[in-house]
């Protein structure tokens, strides 16, 4: 099966950050280059490192826990802040350009899936941003007294990611639901059926959503996800479990097929036609990020039944009465079982 240029490894990326305290995996535009309005990361954090605090100019972040727990604080507009716990199963948004901090809190280590709404997102960091500036810049902002200067520590060094000298308490806010949290795994499958499951983060139901939304996807060894596109919508899914075959759909004609193993990322443009199946044995379980918040999908049947019955054996070379009957769906059904 040849290699296409819609699918790389994130996991077994060489770490674009590295510490003792963790690392962060990137796949962006340079890595995969078929990349436009997504991309992603792998962060992972050791008991007690911190994600130090930073935002992103160009674009929102929508974070899956996948391991371990953390504590997200995130500091908006005239210093509005949002503190929560997040586990695994759970995800958070952060908008753009708000100062966030994603912090550890157990004694194991914690693994995120993060999806960025650029290509390129574009990083600044808190401590960075102390270091450019004087002295006198600062004691003045802070109304520090110049005859007791603290000391800023210039770091002139990559501090993405470090440990905390000491664990702070968990504050009682950051145990009651927020808006820039939910609980994905816990919510109602939007399909359900022996061939597989989808449950779903997207607007409206979690209306903080901007650019970003995400399935969570499971597909039985019996199942497949029926060929569709998403109009205006580009895809990117990251694989937790199992072994998967895709095909996606090329302008030009052609058609890449390739499989998918845990870690790998693909990625689809706006309404290429594609398909995934479980082609391992157990589930497969893909983390499906989408470039809206609330991302349209036309399948082949509901394609096919928009259409009268000699338009599509007329189109695909066959008599009228050759074709079988073509199903009518009330509701799309997502995944089907593979015959």
């Amino acid at each position: 099966m040849q290699i296409s240029k819609h699918v790389l490894s994130l996991k077994d990326r060489p770490a674009a950050f590295e510490s003792p305290a963790g690392s962060i995996m990137r796949l962006g535009r340079d890595q995969l280059p078929i990349l436009k309005g997504l991309s992603i990361r792998r962060l992972v954090l050791t008991a007690h490192a911190i994600r130090e605090p930073h935002w992103h100019a160009n674009a929102n972040e929508l974070g899956y826990c996948v391991r371990g727990q953390a504590l997200v604080t995130v500091v908006g507009n005239h210093g509005s802040r949002d503190v929560f716990l997040i586990g695994i199963g759970e995800m958070f948004f952060v908008p753009s350009g708000t100062v966030h901090a994603i912090e550890n809190t157990g004694e194991t280590e914690a693994e995120f899936i993060l999806a960025f709404s650029n290509e390129d997102p574009e990083d600044f960091s808190l401590s960075g941003a102390f270091d450019v500036m004087c002295d006198a810049v600062l004691l003045s902002t802070f109304e520090w007294q110049p005859q007791k200067p603290p000391s800023f520590g210039r770091l002139n060094a990559n501090t993405e990611i470090f440990d905390l000298q000491a664990q702070p308490a968990i504050e009682k806010q950051a145990l009651h639901p927020n808006r820039l949290k939910f609980r994905v795994e816990e919510s109602a499958p939007h399909v359900s059926s022996p061939a597989g499951s989808a449950r779903t983060a997207q607007a409206p139901a979690w209306s903080v959503l901007d650019g970003l939304s995400m399935f969570s996807v499971r597909i039985s060894e019996i199942g497949l996800r029926e060929p569709h596109w998403h109009p205006e919508t580009a895809e990117m899914g990251y694989v937790l479990e199992g072994t998967g075959q895709m095909t996606v759909l090329d302008p030009d004609g052609s058609a890449d097929t390739y499989s998918i193993h845990p870690g790998d990322a693909y990625f689809v443009p706006p309404a290429y036609p594609h398909h995934i199946e479980n082609a391992g044995s157990g589930t497969l379980h893909i983390l499906i990020f989408f470039s809206r918040s609330a991302p349209q999908d036309i399948g082949y049947r509901a394609a096919a039944a928009g259409y009268s019955r000699n338009v599509i054996a007329s189109q695909l070379g066959l008599s009228e009465q050759a074709l079988l009957p073509l199903p009518v769906d009330i509701d799309d059904p997502l995944i089907v079982a593979r015959l």
